[in-house]
């Protein structure tokens, strides 16, 4: 067998190369070969056996070589492959706890971004196979499950690493619709109307700022806070490509947001 790319990071008895012997043992798919190895299947973008494409459920036999191969970014789940026949409904997260804090991150670029910190594996890999979601982890036991099919084992150690890991991988920067989720809900945000929470208000903010948006979970309250820009600035050199946010609009520092794509704050 022979791992290309990154992938022998994960086969800690492969050659400089990438290269591996696997002995059968038994009767072995491809996909269980290759996870008994340590490769997580989700860490895989294309396999040959003995130079023909191939899926995971193809058996082995001796002398049979095996070319594994991983994604090439920017990946869309949307798209179906011979690994994966069935596309994703779209590009909904569940972070696991060991990357809690990319699920924030995720949310304040726009995107839908679930955690649940109590979960354990089992439950984590059901709700993922169950609402179609990518699994982002640092846990490769995780990651083997079978109902786990769109998932990236993440490779960087600071949250901000990962986020533009993240980024880069499934190529986000193309759907990035900035501020327009609650960062403690991951609901969509609704504009509302000054005028209908304007006694929720502190003096300055009711002076200086008009346009504002609301979870409908939570009820917390968002609208373009003194930290805007610097935000802005952060979120557009994580991306290191232009982001677009609602409405199409170009996000840059010179961007003005209104409605539902306004930074957080909240005033109770």
């Amino acid at each position: 067998m022979f791992f290309g790319g990154d992938l022998p990071r994960f086969v800690p008895r492969s050659t400089p190369g990438g290269e591996v012997q696997y002995t059968l043992g038994r009767r072995a798919s491809i996909k269980d070969a290759i996870e008994a190895l340590g490769v997580p299947h989700t860490e895989i973008g294309s396999l040959t056996l003995n130079g023909q494409w191939t899926g995971f459920e193809a058996l082995l036999r001796p002398g049979d070589r095996v070319l594994v191969l991983p994604p090439l970014p920017p990946v869309d789940v949307s798209a179906a492959s011979v690994l994966h026949p069935v596309p994703a409904a779209g590009l909904r997260f569940l972070v696991d706890v060991n990357v809690a804090k990319l699920a924030r991150m995720l949310r304040m670029l726009g995107f839908d971004a679930l955690d649940d910190p109590d979960a354990d594996d089992g439950a984590l890999a059901a709700r993922a196979a169950v609402e179609q979601r990518v699994v982002l982890s640092k846990d490769g036991g995780l990651l083997k499950r079978r109902s786990v099919v769109w998932a990236r084992y993440l490779r960087a150690d600071h949250p901000g690493e990962q986020l533009r890991e993240v980024v880069r991988f499934f190529g986000l920067s193309r759907y990035s619709t900035p501020f327009s989720r609650c960062l403690r809900c991951n609901e969509p945000l609704v504009p509302v109307a000054k005028a209908d929470i304007v006694h929720r208000l502190l003096p300055k903010t009711k002076r200086y700022y008009q346009d504002f948006s609301r979870c409908p979970r939570c009820d917390r309250l968002y609208w373009r806070g003194s930290h805007h820009a610097h935000m802005q600035r952060w979120l557009q050199e994580l991306c290191e490509e232009p982001c677009f946010g609602a409405r199409g609009r170009l996000f840059s520092g010179s961007t003005t947001f209104s409605g539902n794509s306004a930074i957080a704050a909240k005033t109770r």
